[in-house]
């Protein structure tokens, strides 16, 4: 398989489907297509139909979209735990990550992420402070509920985290206040081999991308 990605420093959705292969020892060749350049739209095309990444290329068969990548993944691979085992606790993570897919865009917009720079915390707006409450409430519940066996949100690594790392980079690049729980949550995500591989990667990445810039 070929997943097809963007910059490691600037694409949150690229970053979710490459750790659940990369975390779960799941085999695929790497591409990446840099942002911003003149022929980055051309470039994505020769495999995304939705023009688009991250993409999935396996053999004749094209899956775009994060989500559903890591949904194909999970029946390739069934048997890697990348969603949880229990029923109502893998509904519950699918729904998060649902969530987390379709919304949050406040956030995403005040504080894109950019692994290649730490910002000092101010006020990023209303709507994105509201979308912040949401997660750490979502994580909160996840972690009260089903987190016992270990430090995320239903105890092992699972997609459902990989949905949620690049919020993790983004309150900690952006140095969002959070409580000690919170804090411990993002501390597991950012200690993971796969993501510490990925992050080792993004922070010497020479490109820029201006939109993805914050001062």
């Amino acid at each position: 398989m070929q997943l097809v990605i963007a910059n490691k420093a600037y694409s949150s959705w690229s970053l979710r489907p490459w750790l659940v292969a990369r975390h779960f020892g799941i085999p695929f060749e790497e591409v990446q297509v840099l942002l911003d350049q003149p022929d980055t739209s051309e470039q994505i095309r020769k495999y995304s139909p939705s023009g688009r990444v991250p993409c999935l290329i396996d053999g004749d068969t094209a899956i775009w979209e994060s989500l559903a990548i890591i949904e194909y993944l999970a029946e390739s691979a069934a048997d890697k735990a990348i969603w949880p085992e229990d029923r109502q606790a893998r509904a519950v993570a699918r729904a998060i990550s649902c969530e987390m897919h379709a919304g949050f865009q406040a956030l995403r917009s005040a504080c894109p992420m950019n692994l290649k720079k730490r910002f000092a915390y101010r006020d990023w707006g209303r709507p994105a402070a509201e979308d912040a409450l949401r997660i750490v409430d979502l994580w909160r519940d996840a972690r009260s509920r089903f987190g016992a066996g270990g430090p995320f949100l239903f105890g092992a690594f699972s997609a459902a985290d990989a949905m949620y790392a690049p919020v993790v980079t983004r309150f900690d690049t952006y140095g969002w206040p959070v409580e000690p729980d919170t804090r411990s949550y993002m501390d597991a995500v950012l200690a993971l081999p796969a993501f510490v591989e990925w992050r080792a990667v993004a922070e010497k990445e020479p490109w820029i991308v201006p939109s993805d810039e914050i001062e």
